[in-house]
């Protein structure tokens, strides 16, 4: 089971690596191909964008012909289109390069979500979303790092060129041993007009907006980190590129942690209690941060809120998954994939937000990281069960 976990771990773990691993170079990107931080960042709200829209697109398609073709054609996609970002002439291209990467490459993410759920009669599903978060957790603490390097030895093109090997490295794993986990009778035998009916009874029902909507927000702000860290923490305080990784990485490994928790906390508490006291906590840390930012705060007091909000969504995140897919047996890809759906399109919004409020200070990252974690506290307050 545990090779099985670092496969479906790195089938999860490509929408971190692909953003992570080049956030290092988004100065370096803007200089070169002039459209500056805030053309880069950009590029990173495209990324979102796509991995919005794909999402769509491979859920229910996972649904209808099972796990595993849909996989392999979105991993030959993330390929070609990581070659297509390697070789961009100009930002518009590299933002269009990005977004078709992002399309095709969270067939990954919808998929390994939706194979939890096939599997959960034969293991507890929050502690394998908890083993898939380690996996996972792995990414942002190597990928920043590891593209500070890449990026100074070889330059920022080279960086994609590295994601299309692993997207080429994955295809040959799942190929030889990812076995297909949704029998041809439990497959829906809906079109696009079946998919979209299947959007719409998860969004009405009570279960799913409860946990997919104030996980949506709360990764939101994490977005927004993504999004502004690179600035706040390379040009504002003045951290060397080559040891950004350090502190993007040493953030993901709180998720690391957290997510290790997150079973041995639910069967404590209950799952439903988890996600509505993480969020409490999470809403308090970015209120610190604001303040933080507000008061001209040094780096370490910048940092230490970031820290701990993300990792907090090593709790949010296990819950917001299980909570929202496990009602629906059915319709596990399609759930998972409006699910991802949601959070990225606030991603998008987070990004596009950074980029368009920018303004030489911290302020558009903790503002944003602020509203996000509030805003999710509401909803889940306002739809919570009962019970919770």
């Amino acid at each position: 089971m545990a090779r099985f976990a670092l496969l479906l771990g790195l089938l999860a773990a490509f929408g971190p690596l692909s953003i992570d691993m080049y956030l290092p170079a988004l100065p370096a990107i803007g200089v070169e191909l002039g459209g500056g931080i805030a053309g880069a960042q950009l590029t990173l709200a495209a990324f979102f964008a796509g991995m919005a829209a794909g999402q769509l697109l491979h859920g229910p398609l996972a649904d209808r012909f099972g796990r595993r073709p849909p996989l392999f054609a979105g991993l030959v996609g993330f390929i070609l289109a990581s070659l297509g970002c390697a070789l961009a002439p100009d930002n518009g291209a590299l933002t269009a390069a990005r977004f078709l990467q992002a399309f095709a490459g969270c067939a990954g993410m919808v998929i390994s979500r939706a194979v939890v759920r096939d599997l959960s009669d034969r293991m507890d599903p929050v502690r394998m979303m908890g083993r898939l978060m380690l996996v996972m957790g792995v990414a942002p603490i190597l990928a920043p790092l590891l593209g500070g390097w890449v990026q100074a030895a070889l330059g920022w093109r080279a960086i994609f060129f590295f994601l299309a090997g692993v997207g080429a490295l994955a295809l040959v794993l799942c190929a030889l041993f990812l076995p297909e986990t949704l029998p041809g009778a439990q497959r829906r035998a809906e079109g696009v007009a079946g998919a979209l009916r299947s959007y719409g009874r998860l969004l009405r029902d009570r279960r799913f907006q409860a946990a997919a909507l104030p996980g949506a927000l709360a990764i939101m702000g994490m977005f927004a980190y993504i999004a502004g860290s690179p600035f706040v923490f390379i040009e504002l305080h003045g951290v060397p590129a080559e040891r950004y990784g350090l502190l993007f990485g040493g953030a993901a490994a709180g998720i690391i942690g957290a997510s290790q928790l997150a079973g041995r906390l639910a069967a404590l508490w209950g799952r439903e209690a988890l996600m509505t006291r993480a969020l409490g906590v999470l809403a308090v840390v970015a209120l610190l941060l604001l303040a933080a930012t507000a008061l001209g705060g040094a780096l370490p007091l910048i940092y230490a809120p970031v820290w701990l909000y993300v990792a907090l969504m090593g709790l949010v995140l296990p819950m917001a998954g299980v909570l929202s897919i496990q009602p629906f047996p059915q319709m596990a890809g399609t759930a998972s994939a409006l699910m991802g759906t949601m959070q990225f399109a606030l991603g998008a919004v987070a990004g596009t937000a950074i980029s368009a409020l920018h303004d030489g200070t911290g302020f558009p990252m903790a503002g944003m990281i602020a509203l996000a974690a509030v805003l999710a506290l509401l909803a889940r307050l306002a739809l919570r069960p009962r019970e919770a």
